[in-house]
Formats: C-alpha cells, structure tokens, sequence
C-alpha cells in the first residue's frame, strides 16, 4: 500500500484516485472544488501543500500550465509540503511548464497520459514517462495500475512524448472530417465514403467516429477546449515548420471560438462537413 495525495479531480484525475483507492493505496485528495473532492468519499486536504505532506508521493492531474502553477506554486502550493517526496506531474501542460516545476521539485517525473475516461477507469491508460531512470523505476509499479507505463527519457521527455502523441489525434480527425467532406461535394454517398475509409491509413478512426458523425452528437471523452489547448502547446513548444498540426489546430480553434469547447473534440467534423 503507498500513501498517495491526487491533486486534481477532473474528469480523468477523478478516476485516477479512485482507481487507486480501489487497488488498495491510501489515497488523500484535493481539488479547487471541495464538493467535488467529497465526492469521492477519500480524505480531502485544505490545500495541495496539506496533501502532499506525509504522502509517498504525489499525482497532479490538472487542465492547463496556469493551473499547475496554481497548485504548485506559494506558500499552499504542492513544493512547500513535499519536501523530498516524489512528484508524477500527469496533466499535459508542455516541456516549459515542466522544466519550471522541475526546478522547484527535483524528485519529479513527467508522466502525462494518452487515453481518456474510459482507459482511466479500466486502467488501460499510455503513461509516457520522463525522468531519472530510478525514478521511473520506482514508480512504475505504481502507475502500472493506470495503464501501461513507456518510459521515453529524461525529465521533460513525457511532456514532449504527449505532444507528439497528440498531433497525431488532431491531424488525424481533421483528415477524417476533410475526407467525408469530399466525399460528400464528389456526390459519394456516406456508406460508400466510410467503405473506402475503412481500407485507408485512416480506417480505425473512421470506424471509430462514424457514430457520432450519423447521429451528429459528440459526447465528451476529450473536451474541444482541452485539444486547443494541447494545440496550442504543440504551436509554441518548437520553432518548426508544421504545417499539417497549424492547419489542424485552425478547425479546434474555430470549433472552440463558436461555443464547442465542453463537447468532444471530434466536434470540428461537423464544422468541417459545414454543419454547424
């Protein structure tokens, strides 16, 4: 049993508390939202600081680079109560805001993750791993119980490892949607468009999106406002030339800048067929 302190409980830090908590670890959160901690019927911490002090180590799962700073930053912040405990920073906030915290918690890792609330639940998660390779070792049983665990390199290597995962997530729904959209102007019908999809590079997606495409609803599993920002990310991560992820990144932020944030990110395919 390991004594673990989960500071953020959105929709994924949620469930990797509870799994946790069900794999039998001593588990104590925090969220900005006390209600929302209570939820889950653990121990809640006044703030980050409180949590992290007399745990093993400690888990940050939150939304964006801000909100780390937020949770880890000043006198209540996750470096003031840590002391020498471990650090798995697992939200996707970038190589930048990684090296910042690096530098106030040297016994960190860079852990972010491919998969969504589904894959938390069931702990089949992609946890890419960046840090000193002890550390990885350490804790790798640990995050085992999340999902697979691919160690990348040193610290920053996770967060440079999700970007690149998640170029990929955008260029492809944006190939998908642009591709039943011509599909749609060469007058193809939709099951004649999804069968020639179906025996492309782009088969599983298209196989995988089909439903909600049909019944034009796109409940979330990775919030829009949550791919822009990932986009965006990868946009102000290196100084190259990218043109594929900035055509894809234009349909997240048009999808966002029209009210489309909370719903899925594959929401930009009916933007793209034009119907929304």
């Amino acid at each position: 049993m390991t004594r673990v302190a989960v500071i953020g409980l959105g929709a994924m830090g949620s469930r990797v508390a509870r799994r946790l908590a069900d794999a039998g670890n001593e588990v104590i959160v925090w969220n900005r939202t006390r209600a929302k901690a209570e939820e889950l019927g653990l121990p809640v911490a006044d703030t980050p600081a409180e949590a992290a002090r007399g745990a093993e180590v400690v888990i940050t799962m939150v939304a964006n680079p801000e909100a780390l700073r937020a949770v880890t930053e000043g006198d209540n912040g996750v470096a003031a109560g840590i002391g020498d405990t471990a650090l798995i920073e697992m939200s996707t906030v970038g190589p930048a805001a990684v090296a910042r915290l690096a530098q106030r918690v040297p016994t960190m890792l860079d852990a972010p993750v491919l998969g969504s609330v589904s894959e938390a639940e069931t702990g089949t998660l992609k946890i890419f791993a960046g840090g000193a390779a002890e550390l990885v070792e350490r804790w790798s049983p640990l995050l085992s119980m999340l999902g697979d665990v691919i160690p990348v390199g040193g610290s920053g290597a996770g967060a440079a490892a999700k970007l690149v995962a998640n170029s990929t997530l955008f260029g492809t729904i944006a190939v998908v949607g642009e591709a039943v959209a011509l599909a749609d102007a060469l007058g193809l019908s939709r099951d004649a468009a999804f069968a020639v999809l179906g025996v492309s590079p782009v088969a599983a997606q298209a196989e995988r999106r089909r439903p909600a495409i049909e019944a034009g609803e796109y409940p979330p599993r990775f919030a829009l406002r949550l791919a822009r920002k990932d986009a965006d990310l990868i946009a102000d991560a290196v100084d190259a030339d990218l043109r594929v992820a900035e055509a894809a990144r234009s349909w997240l932020v048009d999808a966002d800048d029209a009210g489309d944030g909370d719903e899925d990110y594959s929401v930009v395919v009916p933007r793209i067929l034009g119907e929304r």
